[in-house]
């Protein structure tokens, strides 16, 4: 019997601290996601960093939800992500490597060349 009331003890002990840990909730402006591909990418690669409990990306309001610990991990932590993943996000500008890697369709439009004058 004692040992059934240490066990259940140690379980709501642990289950107490597991949820005391602080997580936020951002929203990241990403102006340059364009498609579902692009909303996949992001997802997949923020679900792979620590701390991350949920990602939603909304391309077509170019804004990408997320929730995350914050003793595991911080808002430039996450915008440093997905700017490594080949977007901008808020005021941090996409890795150029990796911007040049993404498919066509996942690339900011080009603005039409101006004519040309003689």
């Amino acid at each position: 019997m004692k040992a059934i009331t240490l066990t259940l003890l140690s379980f709501f002990s642990f289950a107490l601290a597991a949820s005391a840990q602080a997580s936020k909730k951002v929203v990241i402006q990403t102006p340059t996601v364009q498609c579902e591909m692009c909303k996949t990418k992001i997802e997949n690669y923020l679900r792979r960093e620590p701390g991350i409990s949920s990602v939603k990306v909304d391309y077509k309001k170019k804004t990408t939800t997320v929730v995350f610990l914050t003793d595991r991990n911080n808002i430039e932590q996450v915008k440093t992500a997905i700017a490594n993943a080949g977007y901008d996000a808020d005021d941090v500008t996409a890795d150029e490597e990796a911007y040049k890697k993404l498919p066509k369709c996942c690339k900011k439009p080009e603005a039409p060349a101006a004519p040309k004058t003689e």
